[in-house]
């Protein structure tokens, strides 16, 4: 027996304590872009000169038919239920994606139209990978959400678990660093800026069906490098929320928050008996 060949057997010894079969991850990519396809067509049209809706159709079940494979004697329903619910929530998937391109739009003097949001915004790409992992989460489909989110955290640097509630209008600016708990509740009109953090006071297995993480109101602005920890922080309705702030404790509605620090600033004026050996 070779070293390659003793190597494979204590692999597989070990393994079998712990072999698990799960979904491809490329194919929870492939099923993610496929979506994205039939929702904005403008993506689809670049990469099949002849596909149409039917065609991404076809290929979607057949793509999540894939994913839920290791899983289809734990689900509490069929294959084919979940293809068709899946299915017929992304119309209402897609009226929330147009709102919130829309409220980038409206917030973003950089922005000209939805147009340009929907092919150029990573914080809006994010977003729409959180709305499709969303409606797999509350079917209780396990694992695929995550490898969903985590395509978008990839590739944008935006990390929000497909737990989390989101509202309408939802505006993320910039984005990398965003990070966003599974049991966060952001509500309508809400808007944050890259490294945001919204996440749990303390990381503890016993606290898993627990809410770990803040709840966000209407009209919320956050900038950035702000982070919120806590189940019971709610920030409050219409409150503005300053770059670097810290917080682990509620804010009224209407409250303005920020950090402050000194800064001493030196002019440009020549200083007296400056003798600088370097």
């Amino acid at each position: 027996m070779n070293k390659f060949e003793d190597t494979i057997l204590r692999l597989n010894s070990i393994r079998m304590n712990f072999d698990i079969e799960v979904p491809h991850k490329d194919i929870a990519i492939e099923f993610t872009d496929t979506v994205i396809d039939i929702l904005f067509p403008v993506f689809a049209k670049y990469k099949h000169k002849e596909c149409n809706q039917e065609f991404l159709f076809i290929n979607l079940e057949s793509l999540l038919r894939k994913l839920l494979s290791p899983f289809k004697d734990k689900l509490t329903s069929s294959v084919s239920d979940i293809c068709d619910r899946f299915v017929s929530a992304l119309p209402d998937v897609y009226s929330m994606l147009i709102k919130d391109a829309t409220a980038i739009k409206n917030f973003d003097p950089a922005a000209t139209n939805e147009a340009e949001v929907i092919i150029a915004y990573p914080g809006f790409w994010a977003i729409a990978v959180y709305r499709i992992s969303h409606i797999l989460h509350n079917m209780n489909i396990p694992i695929v959400p995550r490898l969903i989110s985590e395509y978008a955290h990839s590739k944008t640097g935006i990390d929000i678990h497909p737990g989390a509630k989101i509202g309408e209008n939802f505006f993320i600016d910039h984005g990398t660093g965003v990070v966003i708990g599974e049991t966060c509740v952001i509500k309508n009109n809400v808007k944050i800026y890259q490294g945001v953090t919204l996440g749990a006071l303390q990381v503890s297995k016993d606290l898993q069906n627990v809410k770990r993480h803040p709840t966000v109101e209407d009209n919320v602005i956050i900038y950035s490098n702000a982070t919120i920890l806590g189940g019971k922080t709610i920030i409050g309705h219409d409150s503005i929320i300053g770059g670097n702030t810290w917080l682990t404790s509620s804010v009224d509605a209407n409250s303005l928050v920020y950090h402050s620090n000194k800064q001493k600033i030196r002019t440009n004026k020549p200083e007296k008996n400056l003798d600088f050996q370097i």
